[in-house]
C-alpha cells in the first residue's frame, strides 16, 4: 500500500486526520520515503500539517483555505496531544447562537499553555485554564465527528474571566445578553466555585447591568457569603477613587456599553 492508497482508505472510512506515526506503521516504505511523499502532497495542497507530526486531509472544497476548518480537526488533534480541551469563549458562543462578533480565530481552552496554530487561513488560539478538565461540556456534531463545547454557564464565566479574548467588556456584556437565554441560574451559581471569586463579582455585575437579575441572584448570595476584597471591574485600568458597588464588592472603573 502506498501513501495515496492509505489516504483514500482513511477518507472511505470518514477519517480526515492522521499522525506521522500512524502512517509509518501502515506503510512498508521507509520513514524517509514516507516523509518525502507527505511533503509532496502538502505542496500540492492535498494535505496540511496544523501541528508537527499531525496531518489533515484537505478535500477540494477547502483547498483555497489550505486546511480543514478548525472544528473538523481540533477534537482529533487534542486526542493526539492527550490534552483535555473544549471550544470556548466566543467560539463556544457561536454554538449557542451568539453571533454578534465572530472570533478572529477558533478559541480552544486547555490546561496547558500552547502556541496558536496558523494552517493556511485557519487560525486557532489556545487559552489556558488550569482546571479545564473539570468544566462541564456539551458535545456538538461537526461534519467530521463531535466537538466538546463549554456549557452556556461555563461560557458566561469564561467571557468574563478572559475579556481580552471576548473583544473587551462592551462585547463581553453583549455576548452575555445573547447567551443569557441558554443559561440556567442554578447551574450558573454551581459553577462559581470552579472560578476565581472575582469572576463571580464581575459576572454578577454585568448580568444586572444587562437586566438579567434572576441569573445574577445566586451569584450575589455566593459573593455575600464569601465577603471578598473589592475588585476592579477592569483589572487593566486604574480604579483610584472609584466608589465601590456594595452588592458585588466591585469597583466599576470602566463604563460598559453593550450593543443590545
Amino acid at each position: 500500500m502506498n501513501l495515496s492508497q492509505y489516504i483514500d482508505g482513511l477518507q472511505a472510512k470518514g477519517s480526515y486526520c492522521f499522525s506521522g506515526e500512524e502512517v509509518d506503521a501502515a506503510l512498508e516504505s521507509s520513514t524517509v520515503a514516507t516523509r518525502a511523499a507527505l511533503r509532496r502532497l502538502k505542496q500540492h495542497g492535498a494535505i496540511a500539517m496544523p501541528f508537527r507530526g499531525f496531518y489533515v486531509i484537505v478535500p477540494p472544497e477547502y483547498r483555497q483555505m489550505g486546511c480543514l476548518p478548525a472544528n473538523q480537526f481540533i477534537p482529533e488533534l487534542m486526542e493526539y496531544l492527550k490534552e483535555p480541551y473544549y471550544a470556548g469563549i466566543l467560539s463556544a458562543g457561536e454554538f449557542y447562537g451568539v453571533a454578534h462578533q465572530r472570533p478572529q480565530a477558533f478559541q480552544v481552552v486547555t490546561e496547558h499553555s500552547r502556541s496558536g496554530i496558523l494552517c493556511g487561513t485557519v487560525k486557532v488560539y489556545f487559552i489556558k485554564r488550569k482546571n479545564a478538565a473539570m468544566m462541564p461540556t456539551r458535545e456538538f456534531n461537526t461534519p467530521r465527528g463531535y466537538m466538546k463545547v463549554s456549557t452556556p454557564e461555563v461560557t458566561a464565566f469564561d467571557v468574563v474571566g478572559y475579556p481580552h479574548h471576548a473583544g473587551g467588556l462592551d462585547n463581553t456584556a453583549t455576548v452575555l445578553a445573547e447567551l443569557a437565554e441558554s443559561c440556567d441560574a442554578e447551574k450558573l451559581t454551581a459553577m462559581a466555585g470552579l472560578s476565581p471569586i472575582t469572576w463571580s463579582q464581575r459576572l454578577g455585575y454585568l448580568l444586572e447591568l444587562i437586566g438579567e437579575t434572576e441569573l445574577a441572584e445566586g451569584l450575589a448570595s455566593y459573593v455575600a457569603e464569601r465577603k471578598p476584597v473589592s475588585a476592579p471591574l477592569s483589572p487593566s485600568r486604574s480604579y483610584h477613587g472609584v466608589r465601590q458597588n456594595p452588592r458585588w464588592r466591585l469597583l466599576p472603573n470602566e463604563k460598559v456599553s453593550p450593543d443590545l
